[in-house]
């Protein structure tokens, strides 16, 4: 029983290099100097005009505060479908009621240090969602702000070597290697996915 005012424990999925699970962990003490290899993933969320939603990520957070980033990250909750978790946290972290997000890059993987040695180090399949809905309110213990950004102006700046953490800086040239259109890239093989991962297209 989770007493009162307390959270309950979130877990995460522990993989190892071939994307199997081999148990869990609890969210909030996983990242540290020697992070184990975990399950995660990654949403960009477009809106018609194939403008992108640029988040800063809130200053308390543990891993590069205050950096610059894609829409949203998360973890799968154990047992979850990767669909259903990027459905979640985009309420959670922007207030955003998501349609169903769209497969991209089922093979992501990084691992990236900051400078007082806390690690990431994730299997991170990354999704797209197509968001033409009220503006998003963004949790700020999550987000410290979100701003639509025309995805070519965006990716110019990444490409370039602009200041954006290290997750988004490998992903998006994956990205822009799918075409000039966010909402006309081509949908990734669930086949790819890592096997501890679960995800049922369109069904979200």
């Amino acid at each position: 029983m989770t007493a009162i005012g307390q959270h309950p424990r979130e877990d995460v999925v522990l993989v190892d290099d071939a994307g199997r699970s081999v148990g869990t962990h609890a969210k909030a003490t996983v990242h540290s100097t020697r992070t184990p290899l975990h399950l995660a993933f990654s949403c960009y969320v477009f809106n018609s005009n194939n403008e992108v939603l640029v988040t800063v990520r809130a200053h308390g957070k543990p891993t590069w505060p205050g950096v610059t980033t894609n829409s949203c990250c998360g973890h799968p909750a154990p047992g979850e479908d990767l669909g259903a978790g990027v459905v979640r946290r985009l309420a959670q972290e922007l207030g955003i009621d998501s349609p169903a997000p769209t497969l991209l890059l089922p093979r992501f993987r990084y691992r990236a240090e900051m400078s007082n040695g806390m690690v990431e180090n994730e299997l991170c399949p990354v999704f797209g969602v197509l968001y033409d809905g009220p503006a998003p309110e963004p949790n700020l213990d999550e987000v410290d702000r979100a701003e639509w950004i025309p995805w070519r102006d965006f990716s110019t700046f990444v490409l370039g070597g602009g200041d954006v953490s290290p997750w988004c800086s490998e992903q998006v040239p994956l990205l822009v290697a799918l075409g000039d259109e966010p909402t006309r890239w081509p949908a990734g093989d669930p086949a790819q996915l890592p096997a501890a991962a679960t995800y049922t297209p369109h069904l979200h």
